[in-house]
């Protein structure tokens, strides 16, 4: 009897062994299975979050590239002109630097009447003007400060001439002819006498960008 009893414990031992054995498995299964299933999770979390980021960078890049396009498109240029110069370092290509940088980025409002001499004022040697050949009021060339301004004006005047909307409210010719532009293709001017002037009737507004070297005046307009 004593002998039956001390196998049947034996037995169950051995079988409460092996299932404990079973259940810390299966319970390291479940734990491998939760931190797999976290692991993937996080995966996927990070993976969307990057998308999500990569997104946004690919908008933002797109948005400044519009942004840029749009500025760029806003100037349509309505004509431009160029004259020659001799290509040396004068007083008189000097003065027309001088000039053009006045002239450069100058605005002018829809129904405003724009003047040369009125934007440029009166050359003196304070602004950096020194004396080169123009002519006076006989065809005599002489030597005055600001020489070579009437080139930058009839530079503008032909840019001037081929947009329709602007209209020419004063110009006056040189009493001889001058070589950088054709016959009555000039426009000369003298602050406190004479000036060109004309008015913007393009229904907006309009900008001047002017620049000279030692071989060139150049000038165009656009519509803003």
């Amino acid at each position: 009897m004593k002998t039956k009893l001390i196998y049947i414990l034996l037995l169950l031992s051995i079988l409460l062994f092996f299932l404990a054995g079973c259940g810390k498995d299966n319970n390291k299964q479940n734990e491998a299975n939760t931190v797999s299933a976290n692991r993937l999770s996080s995966e996927v979390s990070i993976n969307n979050t990057t998308n999500e980021l990569s997104n946004t960078s690919e908008n933002v890049v797109n948005e400044i590239r519009v942004g840029l396009h749009e500025v760029e498109n806003t100037q349509e240029e309505l004509a431009s002109f160029s004259t020659k110069l001799g290509g040396k370092d004068t007083p008189r290509t000097r003065n027309i630097g001088i000039t053009t940088s006045i002239l450069n980025e100058t605005i002018v409002e829809n129904g405003e009447t724009f003047s040369f001499c009125g934007t440029i004022g009166n050359p003196t040697a304070d602004m950096g003007y020194e004396e080169a050949d123009s002519f006076d009021a006989d065809g005599n060339t002489v030597k005055t400060l600001g020489g070579g301004n009437c080139q930058v004006s009839s530079t503008l005047y032909n840019v001037v001439l081929q947009i329709k909307d602007l209209e020419v409210k004063e110009r006056h010719a040189h009493i001889k002819p001058v070589h950088y532009v054709e016959k009555d293709k000039d426009a000369t001017v003298a602050y406190g006498s004479v000036d060109f002037k004309f008015k913007n009737n393009t229904g907006s507004k309009i900008k001047i960008y002017a620049n000279s070297d030692l071989n060139s005046v150049n000038v165009r307009i656009v519509k803003m």
